[in-house]
């Protein structure tokens, strides 16, 4: 054996041996001197796994699909809430939203709100390990630069004294190791970059071509649509490109944990805000460096089709990083010699914006089954910001006036919503055909109902108490003011045959 392979062997096996003492309370991590790997999150918004790696027509993801190549790809990931202060509130705590107060969309920016005692933020834990962190902005040291930045979102519905992060500057990275850092992106996000995204790419996608969901109409509009979120997933896989590349350059890939992943599920029509999987389904993709032992049944290039929840990602980092999470967290690690193999993955909505709502969800390998607190409610009660930014509800509105809707996409426009919902993910992956009545599926909703009432009392789920009216109507106000008048232009313009219903 040549010396410098033993030497790289002997420094893996101490590291392992090292992060074991560590991780087992047994190494004050402060004194240890092995090395550590930094850790990298990329985050987009408003994405699910609609990549070439994951066998999704249409759309071109070489930079993704690369990395998924490298590293493993996780096939059922779910973020625990499908909108993004809500999610991002759970994964960045490794807490269920619900059991910290964080499930209403942007709630408790002015109130003084503070996390639960002994509820941290991931690079609070990470700093005390003497990780340098970063939420990154500048991604290439030129300030003009508009493409090839991080967006340094966070939008968590708690009040944060201090910094949360030590940087926003990709500069800093290498100087400063171990590091954990994430980039957030914006292009799968309804906006300007979304809007703008088929400019950055070599090929849009072929509106022509894309395959739809069936409960979406077969119109052109629709298809417009969907191929501009496919021009979106592919100016994000250019960007990833970047990064990735920009790892290689300044000699951090092979020290460095690579992590895609999406803060919840697709910006369009019964994704967003809806937590079914086209909510909560996000792409997974970790890629270990070489410079470190991989976990123990580690097989890059390949696929892993357990259920992982998002708060799962925020305590194996944890791990990752040598740390041992606490024991009041609810992510669980997923990699490592204590890696956790869930039965189950949990997840809700609560308001969003101006709507006020609750649903709670439980998925199992082949089943979902969703519980409606407000069945009275239609499935598509107001919410001016989707009215606005989601062209196919507007569509599907006059398609239903002239009777040309088929019965899964007109159900989206029932004035009401069944109380129970089951899917069998395995024959209606677009969870269509609801089975809560079935009889021949009576046992399955009756494990998949008591595990859904066991987790939120043992999760202490504050969805049970209603907000402050006043909370409400100053979200409803905001609302208005920014939307009414914009919506009733656009439905002008457009000649909608079914105007927006506004109050």
């Amino acid at each position: 054996m040549s010396k410098p392979t033993l030497i790289s062997q002997l420094r893996k096996s101490a590291g392992w041996c090292l992060a074991g003492l560590m991780a087992a309370g047994l190494l004050n991590l402060a004194a240890a001197e092995a090395p550590r790997p930094n850790i990298l999150w990329l985050i987009a918004e408003d994405m699910g796994p609609e990549l070439a790696c994951y066998g999704h027509p249409g759309v071109r993801t070489p930079n993704l699909d690369r990395l998924a190549a490298q590293g493993v790809r996780f096939t059922r990931a779910f973020t625990v809430a499908p909108v993004c202060s809500a999610s991002r509130s759970a994964f960045m705590t490794g807490m269920y939203q619900t059991s910290i107060g964080a499930h209403n969309h942007r709630s408790h920016r002015d109130d003084g709100f503070a996390l639960p005692p002994g509820v941290r933020v991931l690079t609070d834990w990470l700093r005390d390990a003497g990780y340098f962190t970063a939420n990154l902005v500048n991604l290439t040291g030129d300030p003009d630069e508009r493409f090839f930045r991080g967006t340094g979102k966070t939008d968590w519905n708690f009040a944060y004294e201090g910094r949360p992060f030590d940087s926003a500057v990709w500069s800093d990275l290498p100087g400063h190791q171990p590091f954990y850092a994430q980039i957030n992106f914006s292009e799968t996000h309804r906006g300007a970059e979304w809007n703008s995204a088929h400019q950055h790419i070599e090929q849009p996608a072929d509106p022509d071509e894309v395959v739809l969901p069936p409960y979406y109409p077969d119109h052109p509009e629709a298809r417009a649509d969907w191929a501009q979120y496919l021009n979106a997933v592919m100016a994000l896989d250019r960007k990833i490109g970047y990064v990735l590349d920009q790892l290689e350059a300044d000699g951090l890939a092979d020290r460095t944990i690579v992590v895609f992943m999406a803060d919840h599920g697709r910006a369009m029509i019964r994704g967003k805000q809806w937590p079914y999987d086209s909510g909560l389904h996000i792409p997974l993709i970790i890629r270990w460096p070489a410079a470190f032992p991989t976990p123990p049944g580690w097989r890059a290039g390949e696929v892993d089709e357990r259920l992982v929840a998002s708060i799962d990602l925020t305590a194996t980092t944890l791990r990752m990083a040598g740390v041992k999470p606490p024991l009041t967290m609810q992510g669980r690690p997923f990699l490592g010699e204590d890696a956790v193999t869930r039965q189950f993955v949990f997840g809700g909505r609560d308001r969003g914006d101006e709507t006020v709502d609750r649903i709670r969800t439980v998925r199992s390998l082949r089943y979902r089954y969703l519980r409606n607190y407000h069945p009275d409610r239609p499935f598509l009660q107001l919410n001016r910001y989707k009215e606005f930014s989601y062209p196919v509800i507007s569509l599907m509105r006059d398609l239903a006036a002239e009777g040309r809707l088929d019965e899964a996409q007109a159900r989206l426009l029932a004035p009401t919503r069944p109380p129970e919902e089951l899917y069998d993910l395995e024959s209606d992956p677009y969870e269509i055909h609801n089975l809560a009545a079935s009889p021949a599926h009576e046992d399955v909703l009756r494990q998949l109902r008591a595990a859904l009432d066991t987790w939120i009392v043992e999760s202490n789920d504050q969805g049970r108490f209603p907000e402050p009216p006043e909370v409400i109507a100053a979200f409803e106000q905001q609302m208005r003011q920014a939307y009414d008048a914009r919506i009733r232009q656009r439905d002008l313009r457009l000649h909608r045959k079914v105007p927006t219903p506004l109050p």
